[in-house]
């Protein structure tokens, strides 16, 4: 079990990484299109597709490290005030039985969506520059298996009272 812990772990962190390297991707593309736009009065076609596939692509790649390094908003009054053992059996009810299975079956369908635009070569319809699709739906798809995987893993931690993360519930 610990192996998989530390695969899962890995691969949120390679993913991590990843969205650091779309970030510099992105502020890039938009210091470009600035500089292109009001300098030298030719903005640039791929502009907007860039910035919304860099953004979406930041988000899904970063949620996994980012419920690894506990890092998204949790508001715990309520937890607070249960009991240690009771906090965590329901924390990880939820996240292996509620959440798990609800991020697999966004997963299953980003993969699904993903399959499709690249068996299709869709491109996007509603931009003159008109990028192919599949690339940005995979990245989705990657990322939203990755934040599965790290749900459940959180949630088996929790159960086993390994739970490493800065939010403790020890009392």
């Amino acid at each position: 079990m610990t192996r998989l812990f530390k695969l899962v772990d890995a691969f949120s962190r390679l993913l991590f990484w990843i969205a650091q390297i779309v970030t510099v991707v992105l502020v890039i593309s938009m210091i470009y299109e600035v500089v292109a736009r009001y300098v030298f009065g030719a903005p640039t076609m791929w502009a907007f597709d860039i910035s919304y596939m860099c953004t979406g692509s930041l988000f899904v790649l970063g949620a996994a490290y980012a419920l690894h390094e506990d890092a998204h908003v949790r508001i715990d009054f309520l937890a607070q005030k249960m009991p240690v053992a009771f906090r965590r059996w329901l924390e990880g009810i939820v996240f292996v039985f509620l959440l798990t299975p609800m991020f697999a079956a966004l997963s299953k369908f980003a993969v699904e969506r993903a399959l499709r635009a690249w068996t299709t070569s869709e491109v996007e319809t509603v931009s003159p520059w008109a990028p192919l699709m599949w690339p940005f739906f995979s990245i989705l798809a990657l990322g939203l298996i990755a934040l599965t995987l790290q749900q459940l893993v959180h949630g088996l931690r929790v159960f086993r009272g390994q739970d490493d993360q800065p939010f403790k519930l020890e009392a």
